[in-house]
């Protein structure tokens, strides 16, 4: 198959694009970078900004298949960075899958479009989206999200993923901000870090795109429908942040703070960052408090029957490779 990976340049759609030339597959990436690594695996690249429809028909044309895996993520930036970013860039990918008969479209989403700020524990597809957000992030993703599952028809099939908290060797998020805030000392739990929370192993999540580039179609059961995936072994949030600081050789953190305090700290954040207009993260935010303070693990089961999805590498297994690609990488 000729397989378009938007966003080739970043971690988890690098990684689906090597994976889906690794099994012979024709990959196209498109992002606003140049990667001349992934053309020196094979892979052509087109550069330019997705919002832009003419840059999605020329990235598309003559695809089978669109894994749009492009965003923008985090937890700061305008609103109309993240609009731009999630929903112009989808809705130019959909137009283009229109404009050229492509009839296959993986998306890559979040669970976060269903987190309100209460416990998610075992959840599965019915939840509801929120109904408010504290983030553009996931206001921008769940619009996207939306958009990608209402353009499922016969024309048309379109599956979208949920991979939550997506981490391993090579991480540009998760990893570096945990192992950053506690080299500068300004890590700390929220209510001590015993919610429980899903993460996903990155090749987990590269076998999630690619189960669904195998799947979906017009009038598939996946078709216009979105899935939780997960490495489905939820753990409290101090033991995934202290088995990451461990694989980076840090000492475990052990301070907290209380959810109240954090979200004030993160309210306070927010007005003094937008005050001087800075671009780089606060410290905290609303969201990222309420994410650390609450459970959200999910229900994987409509992933393994609709997708054939099973999670390969476990937990402790992903925290060892992470050590050796951390020491590795010096």
């Amino acid at each position: 198959m000729r397989v378009l990976v938007t966003g080739g340049g970043g971690f988890l759609g690098g990684a689906v694009a090597r994976a889906l030339l690794a099994r012979g597959d024709e990959v196209v990436s498109v992002a606003r970078g140049d990667y001349p690594a992934l053309r020196e695996l094979g892979a052509s690249t087109v550069r330019g900004d997705l919002a832009e429809p003419a840059v999605a028909l020329t990235a598309a044309d003559g695809c089978d298949v669109v894994v749009h895996v492009a965003a923008k993520a985090g937890i700061w930036g305008t609103a109309s960075e993240f609009e731009r970013s999630n929903v112009e860039a989808t809705l130019s990918v959909l137009t283009a899958c229109r404009a050229l008969g492509v009839r296959r479209l993986v998306f890559t989403s979040t669970p976060s479009v269903v987190h309100a700020g209460t416990d998610i524990a075992g959840g599965d597809e019915s939840l509801p989206y929120a109904s408010s957000f504290s983030s553009d992030y996931p206001r921008t993703k769940a619009i996207a999200e939306r958009a990608v599952r209402e353009a499922a028809d016969d024309q048309l099939g379109t599956v979208s993923l949920r991979p939550h908290l997506v981490w391993g060797p090579g991480d540009t998020q998760l990893v570096p901000r945990i192992v950053g805030r506690a080299r500068s000392g300004r890590l700390r739990f929220v209510d001590g870090g015993g919610a429980l929370i899903d993460t996903t192993y990155v090749d987990d999540a590269v076998a999630a795109h690619l189960c669904a580039v195998d799947r979906v179609a017009p009038g598939a059961a996946c078709s216009g429908r979105a899935y939780f995936i997960s490495s489905a072994d939820p753990r409290p949030v101090r033991e995934v942040v202290n088995a990451i600081l461990a694989a980076a050789g840090l000492p475990p953190e052990t301070r907290s703070v209380p959810l109240p305090v954090a979200v004030a700290a993160g309210a306070a954040a927010e007005g003094l960052w937008r005050a001087l207009r800075r671009s780089d993260e606060p410290p905290m935010t609303r969201f990222l408090a309420r994410q650390l303070a609450t459970s959200h693990w999910f229900d994987i089961s409509a992933a393994r029957r609709d997708l054939g999805y099973a999670p390969q590498v476990g937990l402790d297994e992903g925290f060892r490779r992470l050590a050796v690609a951390l020491r590795e990488a010096g």
